[in-house]
């Protein structure tokens, strides 16, 4: 593939039209220019909801950023007062404007992490100026860094390699491999909420499990043993295909996330509590089914099953047997389907009405049995739920001396 300056540079001076932040350019002094991820996507024809954009001006970018904000009614924040770091968010609009920190444009370049992201287009002289072969990257699907230094400067590129992996498709030059397997451990350095983030745009990419696979190999979160635990699969045996792609986007990052994190890891790093708890949840399940054979589970097991796997199902379904997989998810598709999806004739203030009981356990317990009635089709309408607590009751109430 080979990338045509000219058409590149219509379609960036197009985009900024279309994606509406040309308001800005009369403001930037002359010497300004574009740079990052925003030009890396025009190239990729990557269409993305959110627009984000990287300016360098020569000086003054703090001043400059303050006069956009206040002719646009933009909101500006300043990331960064000492090298002058502002960001203006307009709407769906991202753009981050700083300081030139070398002498001439060629000098910022040589400081970005990867030369897929250190093209620049000058907007006073409408060209693109690529001295680290970006351009070429591109075209051989390349991840590729002019200097390691930039990448220790921050930790955090170490784990955007496997973002771009997922996001992307590309392959990872064999000194970056290198180096990612020498210096993963500085990733302590990085701000926790910051490694999230990066996670979460790995296992939600086009492309996650590619990268989920290179992180388990490099052993970026773990001791060469983590994956012994047999709650980690062999992620390259799985037919991923049982899964719609509606079911794929929904329920294979949470997945890919407990494939190379465990629990411990999930709280450090400052996991939503939604998404431990999930994880115990699946692992949970995981050995419960491990010891024991499903066609062995009672009632009451597989009720529950069902009752704390619900929401996230397909998540967990690879854990089950390969013969069982599509039955489930097919059951759980329905809806209707009152074991994969409990549900209740009765609420607890229907109860509480009709039997004067109070909130507690005891509810608790009646409802419970009620779902697992309807979910094994021993219910079918109102008036046998009624008949049913009736009878529950009058069975399991405490017993006065």
């Amino acid at each position: 593939m080979y990338f045509d300056h000219t058409l590149i540079i219509k379609e960036l001076e197009r985009s900024i039209k279309i994606y509406k932040w040309d308001f800005i350019l009369p403001f930037l002094p002359e010497g300004s220019f574009l740079v990052g991820g925003y030009i890396r996507d025009i190239i990729l024809k990557r269409i993305t909801s959110e627009v984000d954009v990287d300016i360098v001006v020569p000086l003054n970018a703090i001043e400059i950023g303050k006069k956009i904000a206040e002719n646009t009614k933009s909101k500006f924040i300043i990331l960064d007062k000492k090298r002058e770091v502002i960001r203006i968010i307009f709407n769906h609009i991202t753009i981050d404007i700083a300081n030139q920190m070398s002498s001439c444009v060629e000098g910022d370049l040589r400081k970005r992490d990867f030369a897929i992201n250190s093209i620049a287009f000058l907007f006073n002289k409408k060209c693109l100026y690529d001295p680290l072969n970006g351009l070429k990257d591109l075209e051989l699907s390349l991840l590729r860094t002019y200097s390691e230094t930039n990448l220790l400067n921050d930790p955090l590129r170490i784990l955007r390699c496997f973002r771009f992996v997922s996001e992307l498709n590309f392959k990872v030059d064999i000194k970056l491999v290198t180096f990612i397997k020498k210096n993963k451990d500085k990733l302590y350095l990085v701000a926790k909420e910051r490694i999230n983030y990066e996670i979460q745009k790995i296992v939600n990419g086009a492309n996650a499990l590619e990268a989920v696979i290179m992180v388990r190999k490099f052993n970026i979160f773990g001791s060469d043993s983590l994956y012994e635990d047999s709650f980690f699969l062999d992620l390259n045996k799985i037919n991923y295909a049982e899964l719609n792609q509606s079911e794929r986007e929904t329920f294979l990052p949470l997945f890919f996330i407990v494939q190379i994190l465990d629990e411990g890891s999930l709280e450090k790093l400052q996991f939503s509590k939604a998404e431990i708890a999930k994880t115990k949840l699946m692992r949970k399940w995981h050995f419960l089914l491990k010891n024991k054979n499903i066609a062995q589970l009672d009632e009451l097991d597989r009720f529950e099953l069902h009752q704390e796997l619900e929401t996230f199902l397909p998540s967990f379904i690879f854990y089950l047997p390969q013969n069982l997989r599509l039955n489930w998810l097919n059951r759980w598709r329905d809806k209707e389907d009152k074991l994969f999806h409990p549900s209740n004739l009765l609420n607890g203030d229907m109860i509480k009405k009709n039997f004067k009981i109070k909130d507690g356990p005891f509810l608790g317990k009646l409802l419970k049995y009620l779902s697992k009635e309807l979910a094994y089709k021993r219910l079918n309408n109102f008036d046998e739920a009624i008949y049913k607590a009736k009878q529950w009751i009058e069975q399991n109430a405490p017993k006065c001396d």
